[in-house]
Formats: structure tokens, C-alpha cells, sequence
């Protein structure tokens, strides 16, 4: 009796050591963090370790396969449940539960438009408003490009950061093919600071040739473009559009592949000058700020909006792929 005991003792021991542990360094169980997060794990087994993937709220967020993680990932801020888990090749999961605390470590406006006052006006949760518009033909070149498949979804609960995200696909055959969609948030002809907040998330970068995200306002005559792409196929910089030119300008400041199956966060930072130019400000991507200082002249139009717009580029394959936007805000005084 003795001898099974120890006997079903050792096997129970060989067993647990099997996948011995998911060790997270970092973020600490209980800290206080800022966005991006850095995230960096690592898993040990007697078999081989095949994939380690982030959980964030109950929400997939990074899938590696290999046996360990370091990566930055954009979180909103507040408290968070976030899990590390790893397979092996046998089929055993392990994984490590904590909590954390995200909060901005600096503003977003620091150094570029002045902080929002008291009279600021937010429109938040804009993927999730009805009444969007779209368009694939007027998305290409002069507005008269081929047609593509296209279709928009609200109310994805994964991926998501808050549990309502909502999914954007382009496929199609044309080649380069793109499709527009855009938000009317009611004409302001008194404001002049516009702050385009947003998450984004897509699976396969290599699908798309580019991403596009634009704020729009039309008042008194005038129109102001404030578009602004990652062009990370072509140029492989952010570009900014010249309205009346109609056309793109590369800043030079560099704008690779999104990251895969995480959520990315990127902010603009747009002002209309007293001499009627769009004036693009800056772009903050995942934590990292450039400053763009590049202002173009506004072009006439009697039309009185103000709008967000999000637009994909297929490559040359035409690959299909889809985004998931989450959190998006526009915040404007």
C-alpha cells in the first residue's frame, strides 16, 4: 500500500512538473501602468512550448507562437483583469492571472494644441453611432476608383476593448481597391482644435496597402481636409492630404505595419488657423509621438459639416481583410 502510494505520489509530481510554470516579469500583479503596456512572459514545459497568447478583460489581445512574449499593447485607461496562458505540444495549458491599473502618464495635447477647456465638445463611441455612409468608387484616385467588395459590423464583442467593437472588411478582385465609410457629427463653425482618438485592430497588416483616418469640416465657404494615412506599403510614412492639390505628401516620418492581433492606439491632433489652412499637428501611435507641422490651404465648398472617416486600402492581390475600430473620439473646441 505504501509502495502505491509513493508510486502515485511520483506520478502526480512528474505530471505537475510537466509544464512547470508561466512566469510574467512584467506588468507586476497590482501595478500601475501606462499605455502602451509592456508585456513580457515566458513559459516552461518538459515539451515544447507551441503558442503563449494575452487576455485582457477576457478578450484576446497578442498570440505569439513561441514560448515567450515581449510586447507593447495599447490599453484604455482603468483597472484590468489580464491573463498570460501557454500551450504545449501535448496539449497542456498553463497560465498567470493578475490585475492592473492603466492611467496616462502625460496628455496627448502636451506640446501640440492647447488642452481642451471646459466648453470642449467629446462625440464618443463613434463606431457604434448609426447613420454611417459609405462608398467604394469615390475611396480611389480623384474619387472615381474601381469597385470592391465591402461591409461594416458594431457590436463585436472579441476582439474589443469594452466589450462592442465594430469590424470593417474589404475584399474584392480590383486590384488596389479601397472603400470608404464616414460619420456626419452635425456642422460647427466655432471650433478649431480637433483630437481624433481611436483603437484599432487588424489580423493580417499585409492584406492592406494602406489605412486612412480623416476628420472633415466644412463652414463659411470653405472646406478643411484633415486626412491622414499610413502608408506603409508605398512610402512607408505617414501621409498627410493637400486639398487643394489633391493629393498625398509623405511627412518622412515613418509609419510601419501595424502590429497583428493586438489593439493599436492612434491619435491626431488637427487645428484650422486663422488664415483658413488645415493644419495637421501631430500623430501619436502606440505611446510614440511625432510631430507633423505641415499646414495645407483650405479649398471653397458650400457644404456645412463636420465628419470622421476611416478608409482601407487593398493591395495588390486585393486580399481580404478586415479592422476593428473601438473607442473612437473626436473631441473638439
Amino acid at each position: 500500500m505504501k509502495n502505491a502510494l509513493r508510486i502515485a505520489s511520483a506520478l502526480l509530481i512528474l505530471v505537475t512538473a510537466s509544464f512547470a510554470s508561466v512566469i510574467v516579469s512584467s506588468p507586476a500583479s497590482g501595478s500601475t501602468v501606462s499605455s502602451p503596456v509592456h508585456f513580457v512572459a515566458s513559459a516552461t514545459s518538459t515539451s515544447t512550448v507551441t503558442a503563449m497568447r494575452i487576455y485582457v478583460d477576457n478578450n484576446s489581445v497578442y498570440l505569439t507562437n513561441s514560448a515567450r512574449i515581449d510586447t507593447k499593447i495599447a490599453l484604455s485607461n482603468g483597472t484590468h483583469s489580464v491573463t498570460v496562458q501557454a500551450w504545449d505540444k501535448a496539449g497542456r495549458v498553463q497560465k498567470s492571472s493578475r490585475t492592473i491599473s492603466v492611467r496616462s502618464s502625460t496628455s496627448n495635447y502636451t506640446g501640440g494644441s492647447p488642452e481642451p477647456g471646459s466648453g470642449a465638445k467629446v462625440f464618443s463611441k463613434i463606431e457604434q453611432m448609426s447613420g454611417w455612409q459609405w462608398c467604394d468608387r469615390c475611396a480611389g484616385p480623384g474619387g472615381n476608383g474601381t469597385t470592391a467588395s465591402y461591409w461594416m459590423k458594431r457590436g463585436i464583442s472579441s476582439p474589443s476593448m469594452d466589450g462592442s467593437s465594430t469590424q470593417f472588411f474589404l475584399g474584392g478582385t480590383n486590384p488596389y481597391a479601397a472603400a470608404l465609410w464616414w460619420k456626419q457629427l452635425g456642422g460647427n463653425a466655432s471650433v478649431k482644435n480637433f483630437v481624433y482618438d481611436m483603437y484599432f485592430y487588424i489580423k493580417n497588416p499585409g492584406a492592406a496597402q494602406a489605412l486612412e483616418f480623416d476628420v472633415n469640416q466644412a463652414q463659411n465657404g470653405k472646406r478643411f481636409i484633415f486626412g491622414t494615412q499610413c502608408d506603409y506599403k508605398d512610402h512607408k510614412t505617414w501621409d498627410v492630404f493637400d486639398g487643394v492639390a489633391r493629393k498625398w505628401i509623405s511627412t518622412g516620418i515613418p509609419c510601419s505595419a501595424p502590429q497583428a492581433y493586438t489593439w493599436n492606439h492612434v491619435v491626431f491632433e488637427f487645428q484650422r488657423t486663422s488664415d483658413n489652412r488645415a493644419k495637421f499637428v501631430s500623430v501619436t501611435l502606440n505611446g510614440k509621438k511625432n510631430y507633423i507641422n505641415r499646414s495645407y490651404a483650405a479649398h471653397s465648398s458650400g457644404s456645412y459639416e463636420l465628419n470622421v472617416a476611416f478608409q482601407m486600402d487593398g493591395n495588390k492581390d486585393m486580399t481580404d481583410y478586415s479592422v476593428w475600430l473601438d473607442q473612437v473620439k473626436l473631441t473638439v473646441w
